[in-house]
């Protein structure tokens, strides 16, 4: 079905999230065997107090997430959704994702709604660096600031435009695809229910289940993203 309504659909959008990332190689977050946050407490590392007053072990952190983005590079899927968008079929994506891989395939229209680690940004003037900093161990700004990853720390609310364009494109979605989504964050998971509710199929392509399965068009489990991608595309 996915196929078909990929064809006929007037304005597809699609949702990205951690199960985008971990076939180019990069370990997610909340998975239950090699989760990052397993390993470390979110609300004591990955925060605006940690940024605060803890922010050796802060940078230390994130200078590991830098050096493991770097390590990796987007897959055949971020390169297959980049060639749809320039050739019309799909018309954005939102993603959950901080690792850049999809404007690094190409994609320019993305939402990302908790922001990049291939940025950074001093924490007093606002100064954007590339997070390549962090690999030389440049931790402050020509001002003196500190410099922190441009992404979504716990505390912070998500950046406005990025919130916005994903709340316009779901609005205005006909098909509304997810791909490696838990669906469990807010508010981003809200946005394909915005789509739904809007008048938009939904799918929803990852390998556990979902909090939101109940309200999908159509579900699937048992496919690698890159590979379901491929074959959409012709070319399996």
């Amino acid at each position: 079905m996915l196929k078909e309504w990929l064809h006929t659909a007037n304005y597809p959008v699609v949702f990205t999230g951690a199960g985008m990332s971990t076939e180019s190689g990069l370990p997610d977050f909340r998975s239950s065997k090699q989760g990052l946050w397993q390993k470390k407490d979110p609300s004591k590392i990955a925060s605006t107090d940690a940024l605060n007053n803890n922010v050796h072990e802060f940078i230390a952190f994130y200078r590991e997430r830098v050096l493991g983005v770097k390590e990796y590079h987007p897959h055949k899927g971020h390169f297959i959704l980049a060639d749809w968008e320039k050739r019309g079929i799909i018309q954005s994506i939102i993603t959950q994702n901080v690792d850049g891989f999809h404007q690094l395939a190409g994609s320019k229209r993305v939402a990302e709604l908790h922001g990049t680690l291939q940025k950074l940004h001093c924490e007093s003037c606002g100064k954007v660096y590339d997070s390549k900093e962090y690999i030389k161990r440049e931790y402050h700004c020509s001002c003196g600031g500190i410099l922190r990853p441009s992404i979504v720390l716990f505390g912070e609310t998500l950046p406005a435009d990025a919130f916005q364009l994903a709340l316009e494109e779901a609005e205005r979605a006909d098909l509304f695809i997810v791909l490696g989504s838990s669906l469990s964050v807010t508010p981003a998971n809200q946005f394909p229910l915005i789509a739904k509710e809007s008048g938009a199929k939904m799918v929803i392509v990852n390998q556990e289940r979902t909090e939101l399965d109940y309200a999908a068009d159509e579900v699937i489990r048992d496919r690698k993203i890159g590979e379901l991608l491929e074959v959409l595309n012709g070319t399996p």
